[in-house]
């Protein structure tokens, strides 16, 4: 079987496409054929990609208080997950957690607010803040996550300098109302648009475990592909107590292992990064799955920790990766970010809501 996602990956670097027969197959691959698969896979992220690994680091400017239903979220209406829940930080505070990133070999940075999606004078706070970290750090990518933006917003953002921005689908259209029902699978697929219309670039990515079938997570990565999404955040639903999904355990390694490659081949030349949730589902397969995805967060997540940075660091250079932009640096990063007492992040330490 191995030699099938060779031809399937040959097919695709001369020009083809996966199907979603394809995609299925990936997704249901025998254990015993993973590392040819992985082998497979990584042919197109090299491609595409060489031996680079984006790294972003994600700042939570507003931790909690959402109105929205999110079964997966610990900070939905509703969950009695216990999370640290704050307004909105001050500029300051975003600098310094955005700087912590940065010395840590960061070159994204995802600043991320909870709620259903912001207000004009929000939008004003997030410009400050991007114009502020644009001129300490002018070689800085920012990707704003706000939720559902209104007519004229994503402008306002590229404006002031935001570069890309988040809104996942999180899953098919088929299964949306199961996860949610405080919004719709179209209005998450609106605000995308609002966004790449903007000029934004387009990061949407989905949640896996969230009770859907194979079937169905085809359907999200094509959905994906045909929403021309440049960056696809693949999380890994962690089922904390006091959320509808807790006690929901659906994954195992080697199933996130195919997941991640039924993105790649799907999507063979877009930023494929290993969201939430890798710590506790890729386990000691993480270091694996580098060699399909190309892009990693940077230790913690909204508001669960995420891996220690200095691990993540090593488990790049110990792998023949480097960090994309900071190639020189990477030696030094790997003891800079195990000192840096800023690289933790108010708000981390009890559940992922980069599943928001």
């Amino acid at each position: 079987m191995s030699a099938q996602f060779d031809q399937l990956a040959s097919r695709i670097l001369d020009g083809g496409a996966a199907s979603e027969a394809d995609a299925l197959a990936v997704l249901r691959a025998s254990d015993a054929d993973l590392v040819g698969l992985v082998a497979a896979a990584g042919r197109l992220r090299r491609e595409h990609f060489g031996n680079t690994v984006k790294v972003n680091y994600l700042v939570n400017l507003k931790s909690g208080l959402c109105p929205e239903n999110c079964n997966y979220c610990s900070q939905a209406l509703g969950s009695d997950a216990p999370i640290l829940k704050y307004s909105w930080l001050s500029k300051d505070e975003t600098l310094q957690q955005a700087g912590a990133g940065l010395r840590g070999g960061a070159t994204r940075v995802c600043m991320v607010s909870s709620g259903r999606g912001p207000s004009n004078r929000d939008i004003e706070k997030v410009a400050e803040m991007t114009e502020a970290l644009k001129e300490e750090y002018p070689e800085v990518e920012v990707c704003a996550c706000l939720g559902l933006l209104k007519d004229g917003q994503a402008e306002r953002l590229k404006e002031a300098g935001v570069d890309a921005y988040n809104h996942n689908i999180n899953t098919a259209e088929s299964h949306h109302d199961t996860i949610v029902q405080t919004h719709t699978y179209d209005d998450r697929v609106d605000t995308i648009g609002k966004a790449k219309s903007a000029g934004l670039s387009p990061c949407s990515g989905l949640i896996a475990g969230l009770g859907e079938t194979d079937e169905q997570l085809v359907e999200a990565l094509f959905a994906l592909k045909a929403l021309e999404s440049d960056s696809i955040p693949v999380n890994f639903l962690m089922p904390f107590d006091g959320t509808p999904f807790e006690n929901t355990w659906e994954l195992s390694p080697t199933r996130c292992l195919k997941i991640l490659a039924m993105a790649r081949f799907v999507c063979p030349d877009k930023e494929v990064r290993i969201a939430g949730g890798r710590e506790m589902h890729l386990r000691s397969l993480q270091a694996l799955a580098l060699h399909v995805a190309n892009s990693i967060f940077l230790g913690d997540y909204l508001t669960s920790e995420g891996q220690e940075a200095k691990a993540d660091i090593e488990m790049i250079r110990d792998n023949g990766f480097v960090i994309l932009g900071a190639e020189d640096a990477l030696a030094a990063t790997s003891d800079g970010v195990e000192h840096d007492p800023t690289i933790r992040r108010r708000g981390a330490g009890t559940e992922v809501a980069a599943n928001a």
